[in-house]
């Protein structure tokens, strides 16, 4: 099947997911404008994929090396809905930024744990649009029954035009704490980078613990 192909039936098999879930989560006044936070579209791929190609050329934040093509992209953000949250920031109506949630590991005892990742566009950063989407975000996993979330991240030994420690910066002021730290295992710019694990807590752990409820399956709120 060709890309297009693949595409074609993402979009046939999330129709349902798409049209359930597109709703504002959050809305608020700011400076200049009104932000809202969404649930992503699968017709969102190509301006997302805007956001995060030049994260892939241009820095290290992230370790792929080949910007992924929209249908690849698209096929992640429906594969993504099917079990976790995928939301999109807009300011002034335009998509400004993007986080979500994935599995921290594919076994069963790990479905209460989840990763997060979040870029926003360069120009926009600083207006408090992550924060933004990160508090929907964990509003959404929490309505899950999810209790981790977890941050993988780029670290420099010596910052540099790729790569500094803000995303560690920003975690931090959410409330994640620093768990661990792999050394020298990224290779990207001819730079050796490190990657460090950080987490925080977005629920009580219980016993027995409540099942974890896929996105998809989500009662609307």
């Amino acid at each position: 099947m060709n890309n297009g192909g693949v595409l074609e039936s993402e979009f046939e098999e999330n129709g349902e997911i798409e049209q359930r879930y597109w709703i504002t989560l959050y809305e608020e006044p700011v400076e200049s404008g009104r932000l809202s936070i969404q649930v992503a579209q699968i017709a969102d791929a190509k301006k997302l994929l805007a956001i995060y190609a030049p994260y892939v050329r241009e820095t290290a934040i992230t370790f792929e090396y080949e910007v992924p093509t929209i249908e690849e992209f698209a096929v992640r953000i429906a594969h993504t809905l099917e079990r976790y949250p995928y939301l999109v920031a807009k300011y002034n109506g335009e998509i400004v930024g993007y986080a979500y949630a994935g599995p921290l590991h594919e076994r069963p005892a790990y479905d209460w744990a989840v990763e997060t990742s979040i870029y926003v566009k360069h120009d926009k950063k600083g207006q408090k649009i992550g924060r933004a989407l990160y508090d929907a975000l964990e509003v959404q996993l929490h309505r899950q029954n999810i209790v981790n979330v977890n941050a993988c991240i780029a670290s420099p030994a010596v910052e540099d035009a790729y790569l500094t420690r803000d995303s560690i910066l920003f975690h931090e002021k959410l409330g994640y704490q620093m768990v661990g730290e792999f050394h020298q295992c990224g290779y990207k710019f001819d730079t050796w980078y490190n990657m460090v694990w950080m987490e925080k807590m977005i629920g009580e752990h219980k016993v027995p613990q409540p099942q974890v409820i896929w996105f998809s399956q989500l009662p609307e709120a």
